[in-house]
């Protein structure tokens, strides 16, 4: 004859196992508390000790330079460090070459110049790597062309260092 397992036998297990996964979370939470402290807090820490001690010296904080933001419509490189990829987008030979020379002449340098992977572009395009849309406005200024965007087809590792790319069409 089977008979009923009592009630507290089965709620034990399950309430020791509680227990112990509460306290193993609580010991987890500590830890990366006292992580968070360690890591945030001593750069935390000199800054505000460096700001007190300028403070009590009454040194005048200073302005930060006025740098563009990355990604922002200001370039941060000057011309001559800006390096431009120019591609053929339109099949006709020695077309990129003709650009390339234009483009030099507004001062930048020149990556590479060659064909691009596709030849149906209706109208020249300025496009950048992340963080150089400033030097792309400029170059599109430069050449008078409208279009300018982030790459699009192109993979960073394509670009071969340079920073802005322009297709001819």
């Amino acid at each position: 004859m089977e008979q009923p397992v009592p009630v507290d036998v089965l709620i034990r297990p399950w309430r020791t196992a509680t227990l112990v996964a509460s306290a193993v979370a609580a010991i987890e939470l500590v830890i990366i508390l006292v992580a968070g402290v360690v890591l945030v807090g001593k750069p935390l820490t000199a800054k505000m000790r460096d700001t007190a001690r300028d403070r009590t010296l009454g040194i005048p904080a200073a302005a930060p330079a006025q740098k563009p933001k990355l990604g922002s419509r200001t370039a941060r490189l000057s011309r001559s460090d800006t390096t431009v990829m120019v591609l053929n987008g339109n099949g006709v030979p020695g077309a990129a070459h003709e650009a390339a020379a234009r483009v030099r002449e507004h001062g930048y340098a020149i990556g590479e110049v060659t064909n691009a992977k596709r030849t149906d572009y209706m109208r020249n395009v300025v496009m950048y790597r992340p963080g150089f849309r400033g030097e792309a406005m400029r170059l599109a200024r430069d050449l008078r062309i409208k279009i300018v965007g982030p790459l699009d087809g192109l993979r960073v590792g394509d670009l071969m260092g340079a920073h802005v790319v322009v297709v001819v069409a």
